[in-house]
Formats: structure tokens, C-alpha cells, sequence
């Protein structure tokens, strides 16, 4: 069996242990007394190694296992968490990080391996001395003997109680045993309660070698179904099934057994009343009842994410069909056909709903790993800050969510260098020495609201100034900057005001990138500062880049789409409402005047030949609104947003296009661009 079928699963869930391991180191750097971080630790740093010893690559494996010893240390006392031995395991884990990307089963140790090792054995001292063997798939091929004899040894140790006994022998050629049997319980947890497994689900887990295991469970599954959910989880040679019934107990005599080798006690005492063939209660150490509760029910598969791309491109050809079904069923005289056109409407707006929310994600996906980004930041600076998150269950379509990563690390990192001040600065203007950072998110109807906030210096509006007076990017003779002129200026490719250039910052690209990818993904990006007090960035994201609501407009022969989430209302075109100031047209809307625009105009398309009827479109871009004037309002469509590339140096006016229901295509304006 080739064990590169198993290297993505291999590299998802040791990033997932990683996730785990920095958030404990972490929680360790700050403060943490309790053993979880250390233990967290060590079992990710255990799971890894297993894993990765299992299909063959031997650097990775030899590296956790030389961490693993010296965690092994901490954990038992005999070495101390000092602040050099936490940066040691900081590098370490990003060695490790590095090493599982890189992982194949030729490749020795990294020189960030290398050194990471130094560096620890350098802090903490000494090396482990336990012989570590890389097993690789071909050490597994174990005879048929020899899992014969081991499955007599388990038999021998087999648990005792009442329920449903499932032993299970692992294939001899199984990659990645230790995740095959924890998913095998797994399983059998979705059938019932599983009262005790021998070895341990968490020796189990880190075992590296094919298994044979037993669990005791309480179901009312057949014999069937309990195997069928078993090898679901793979690799799986045998398996046996024996029902045992509970051994009649006379009244009032006490007895507690426990499952050989499993650390699980069973009361088989009775009282009265109770059925002889009622199952013995559980109790714990102390010989006290507990309580049985149903056990979790997994729900969750892995899936390729192409294989969700092209269900919504499936999706969104079906939107297209189905708006073009509905045009041209109107008008004939078939209530029939009607109602099977209605019918297949609604079932496809539902399987669109289904799709678009099997697609959305937490947030804390990705955020999870900035914690370390500003620890990392902060500490090259030499700045405190308190940093947390809000908002992690937030959820984003993935194409979204794996785009927002770049400009929220710019966001992070401008707010650690520019925003917060060094401590002594801060004591000194009465603030608290640690710097604050949040890092937010919320749902703002069919939007999703990042934002960035800090309690530091603020944004210098006169340094701002002064910079872009030499660059020539104000006129002459400005003294005062207001929001939109300064993050125009602060936005812009090459502008900044570090006095040099540094690891984190001075080439001035941070806030240009973060502008650059909102705008990509049709989202909208905003600056608010108060001097002395901080600064607030906020990115304003689709919740799906897919498939959008829009309102469609006409401007000559051409067709235009106008996403739903930035328009706030239509009007006919009326000379009542259009007045001049400074020779510019403004709309007069109950007492608020707003800017008009002519998408004619935007869009260069010449005058019209006659005056036309125009209708006017009310679009909002967070509290900036503007009127925009369209020859005519056709409808409103579920649109599927299409990529296309832009012509080079042309305005950024669009955000993608679409096929309408009468397969005519429209360009979709970029509403952020006009405001």
C-alpha cells in the first residue's frame, strides 16, 4: 500500500495538533498553573510522532520524539518553565510545523530542526535515552501467526461486564493505526454508550503499529451494523462480536468488578424492585453511582473542497436555469406547468440554501493561529500586549475565509508596530503597560464585519501629512486631513512613515494590501482613529462570493448588477429632488443631501439621443450613501458571480460578472468604487 495515499490526512490532522500545541503554549506563557497546557501539549507533540513514525518519515518522528522526552520532564517536575525554555518550544513548534509540510520519508532533519534541538538541550540539558525506532509500513507486515498469538493475549485480558464485547484486529499493512482505531470507537460511540476499551482510546491513538482492541459497549445495533461501522473506519482485518448478559446478583449482596486492565469499576449490587435483568450501574472511585449520560454522536465527515466547488458551480448553473425556465413559462396558459415550475423553484432554492451553508466555516479557523502572530510580533518589538478574539463562531463561505488571512495579519501587525506604544511610553501617558488588541468579528445582515481594534497612540494625522506633501500627494498648501483623504494617502502602494525599514514594517504595503484584497473580494475597508486613544480597521466581507442577490439596471443597451446588501432604495427620477450645489447634482432625501452619479457616466457610455425616464438607486457603503442614476430598474435576480480579468490598467469599477436568466451577461459594479 503506498503511503502517500495518506500524507494530506497525515499533514490535516498533525496541523491540527499544532493548532493545539501553540494555543497551549500560549496559555502556558501566560500564566496557566494547571497541568492541561503541558499535558495539551504533550499529547499533540505524542500524536504526532505516532502518526508520523507510522508512515515512514522518520525526521518528523525523531523530532517529536526527542520534544516529547524533554515535555515528558516538565510534566513530571523535574524541569522548570523558565522564559528561555518557552521561546525553546515556540521555535520548536514552528520547526516541527515546518517539518510536517516538508515531511517525506527520505528527508532528514531541517537545520530549524537542528537547531531547535540545540537550543533545547542548550536550555533544559541532556538528551533522551530511550531508543527510538521509526516503523516504517513495510515493518508492519506482521505474520499470521503472530496476530494469532497476539489476539489469544487480548482475549486473555478481555473485559469483563455485561453489553455488547466487539474486538477488533487491525490489517498488518495498516497506515496510520493509531487514528484507524480512534475513528473504530469512534464509530461505535454513534451506536451507543461505550462503557470501557482495552488498550485506551488514548494509547490507541498514539500506537504506530497495527492494533487488536476491545470495546465494551451497550446498543441495541445488530451485529451487521456494529461490524459495518467498524471497518468503516479502514484497515480493518476481523471482526467478532459476543452479547454477554449480566449475571444474576442475590438480593442485597455487594459486589464491585473491575474491567481487567480498563480502570472502570461497575456496581453490581441490586435494590429492590430492581430487574434482574437491568444493566449494573456505573461507579467511581469512591463506590458512588454515576450518572449515565447519552453518548456524543458524531455528525461530521471530511471533504475534499473541490468536491464543494463543484457542487456550487453545479448550483449556479441550476440558478441560471432556473431563472430562464421561469421566462419563458410566463405567459403560457398551463397551470400545470406553472405549478411544476414553481415546484422545481422552491426545491432548488433549497438545495442552493443547503449548499451555500454546508460551505460556511468559523471564523476561528483562521484566527486561531493569530494569537501566536501577535505574541511573535510583540516580543520582536519589545511591546506587552493583551490580545483576544471575538466573535470565533462567525461563520464565512471557505472561499472567503481563506482569503481574509493576509490582510488581517497587515491589520495585526501595523496595530502592534504603528498603533500600540512601548510600555514605559505607555506608563508614562497614564496607560496601562500592556497594550490592548481585539480582533472581532459579526454578522451585519449579509455581511460579515472584521475589525481591529487598539487603545494605542492613534494614527499621527500630521505626520500623515507631512508625508504625503513630500510625495506630492495632496495639493500644495493642505493643512488638515480628513478620514477619506488620509487613508487614501495611508493606502497608498509605497506610503509610509516608519522612519526605517524593519521585519515588520517601513516598505509600506501593509494597509495598500489589505485594501487590495477587500476590494477582490468584494468587500469594503475603513479607518477610524482618535489620537492618544487608538485606531479601528474594519473589513466589511460578502458572506459568499457565489451566488448574491442583485438588483439589475439598464444603461443603454448594456446591463448592470447591483448587489442587494449595498442598495438602500429606489426611486423614479424626479426634478424635485435633484438640486445644485457647487454646479455638482445632489439628492435631496428627506432632508439628507447625497452626491449623485450617472452610471452612464461611470461607465463612459455616450448620451443618450432623446431624454429618457431614469430611475434613481440609493447605494450605501457602511454610512457613505450616494444616488446613482440608471435608465431603467429590470428586476431582481440570483446572480452567480463570475471571475473575469479586468483590463490592465482600467478602473476598478467591477467585481466580477454574470449570465443573466435570458443569457444575456452583465458586469457587476463594484459598489465600494463609487463611493
Amino acid at each position: 500500500m503506498d503511503p502517500s495515499r495518506y500524507a494530506d490526512l497525515f499533514r490535516t490532522e498533525s496541523r491540527d495538533q499544532l493548532s493545539a500545541i501553540n494555543a497551549a503554549l500560549l496559555a502556558l506563557e501566560q500564566g496557566e498553573t494547571s497541568r492541561e497546557p503541558v499535558d495539551a501539549i504533550f499529547r499533540g507533540v505524542h500524536t504526532i510522532k505516532g502518526m508520523s513514525a507510522t508512515m515512514g518519515y522518520a525526521a518528523v518522528a525523531e523530532f517529536s520524539h526527542e520534544l516529547e522526552s524533554l515535555l515528558d520532564k516538565v510534566r513530571s517536575g523535574d524541569q522548570g518553565l523558565t522564559p528561555d525554555l518557552m521561546d525553546a518550544l515556540f521555535a520548536a513548534a514552528d520547526a516541527l510545523e515546518a517539518g510536517v509540510d516538508a515531511a517525506s520519508e527520505s528527508a532528514a532533519l531541517t537545520p530549524a530542526m537542528r537547531r531547535a534541538l540545540e537550543r533545547l538541550h542548550d536550555v533544559a540539558g541532556g538528551r533522551s535515552t530511550a531508543e527510538f525506532r521509526v516503523m516504517r509500513p513495510s515493518d508492519a507486515a506482521t505474520s499470521a501467526a503472530e496476530l494469532a498469538a497476539a489476539a489469544a493475549v487480548a482475549l486473555q485480558a478481555a473485559l469483563e461486564g455485561p453489553g455488547t464485547h466487539v474486538q477488533v484486529v487491525q490489517s498488518a499493512a495498516a497506515l496510520l493505526p493509531g487514528v484507524r482505531a480512534f475513528m473504530a470507537v469512534q464509530r461505535l460511540r454513534e451506536l451507543g454508550e461505550v462503557h470501557a476499551v482495552s488498550p485506551t482510546v488514548e494509547q490507541l491513538q498514539a500506537s504506530t503499529t497495527p492494533q487488536i482492541f476491545r470495546v465494551r459497549l451497550e446498543t441495541s445495533a445488530g451485529d451487521a451494523e456494529i461490524e459495518r461501522a467498524v471497518r468503516s473506519a479502514g484497515d480493518v482485518e476481523s471482526v467478532s462480536i459476543e452479547r454477554r448478559e449480566p449475571r444474576p446478583v442475590p438480593e442485597g449482596a455487594a459486589g464491585v468488578a473491575g474491567a481487567a486492565g480498563t480502570g472502570v469499576v461497575e456496581d453490581r449490587r441490586t435494590t429492590a424492585g430492581r430487574r434482574a435483568t437491568d444493566v449494573p450501574r456505573a461507579v467511581d472511585e469512591f463506590g458512588q453511582p454515576v450518572e449515565r449520560r447519552e453518548a456524543p454522536r458524531a455528525r461530521h465527515v471530511r471533504i475534499e473542497l473541490s468536491r464543494l466547488d463543484a457542487l456550487l458551480n453545479l448550483i449556479g448553473e441550476l440558478v441560471i436555469v432556473r431563472g430562464r425556465l421561469q421566462r419563458e413559462t410566463r405567459g403560457v396558459p398551463l397551470p400545470a406547468l406553472h405549478e411544476a415550475v414553481a415546484d422545481a423553484a422552491r426545491l432548488i432554492g433549497d438545495l442552493q440554501t443547503e449548499i451555500m451553508t454546508s460551505r460556511l466555516v468559523p471564523v476561528g479557523q483562521v484566527f486561531d493561529r493569530f494569537p501566536r502572530l501577535v505574541r511573535d510580533t510583540a516580543r520582536a518589538l519589545g511591546k506587552d500586549v493583551l490580545f483576544s478574539i471575538e466573535g470565533k463562531e462567525i461563520e464565512l463561505d471557505r472561499s472567503v475565509l481563506d482569503e481574509i488571512g493576509e490582510p488581517v495579519v497587515h491589520c495585526l501587525r501595523n496595530a502592534v508596530d504603528h498603533g500600540l506604544e512601548l510600555p514605559e511610553v505607555r506608563e508614562a501617558a497614564g496607560k496601562p503597560r500592556a497594550g490592548r488588541l481585539i480582533l472581532a468579528a459579526q454578522r451585519d445582515r449579509a455581511a460579515v464585519v472584521i475589525s481591529v481594534r487598539d487603545d494605542g497612540r492613534g494614527i499621527d494625522r500630521d505626520r500623515v501629512l507631512k508625508r504625503a506633501l513630500a510625495l506630492g500627494m495632496v495639493p500644495p498648501g493642505t493643512v488638515v486631513l480628513d478620514d477619506d483623504a488620509m487613508l487614501r494617502c495611508i493606502s497608498h502602494p509605497g506610503f509610509s512613515t516608519a522612519e526605517s525599514v524593519t521585519g515588520v514594517s517601513g516598505r509600506g504595503v501593509g494597509i495598500d494590501a489589505v485594501q487590495a484584497r477587500t476590494r477582490a473580494l468584494g468587500g469594503t475597508f475603513e479607518v477610524s482613529t482618535v489620537p492618544g486613544e487608538g485606531t479601528t480597521v474594519t473589513i466589511r466581507l460578502p458572506v459568499t462570493l457565489a451566488i448574491v442577490r442583485a438588483l439589475l439596471a439598464r444603461v443603454g443597451n448594456e446591463h448592470y448588477a447591483l448587489p442587494l446588501a449595498h442598495v438602500r432604495e429606489t426611486m423614479a427620477h424626479g426634478p424635485a429632488e435633484i438640486r445644485q450645489v457647487q454646479g455638482r447634482d445632489v439628492l435631496v432625501l428627506r432632508d439628507e443631501v447625497l452626491p449623485m452619479l450617472r452610471l452612464r457616466d461611470v461607465v463612459q457610455l455616450p448620451e443618450a439621443a432623446a431624454a429618457l425616464a431614469e430611475e434613481i438607486v440609493v447605494i450605501e457603503r457602511g454610512d457613505r450613501r450616494a444616488g446613482l442614476v440608471v435608465d431603467e430598474l429590470t428586476g431582481q435576480e440570483d446572480i452567480v458571480v463570475k471571475s473575469f480579468d479586468a483590463v490592465r490598467d482600467g478602473a476598478t469599477l467591477f467585481s466580477g460578472a454574470t449570465i443573466l436568466a435570458d443569457g444575456a451577461p452583465a458586469l457587476i459594479v463594484d459598489v465600494g468604487s463609487l463611493l
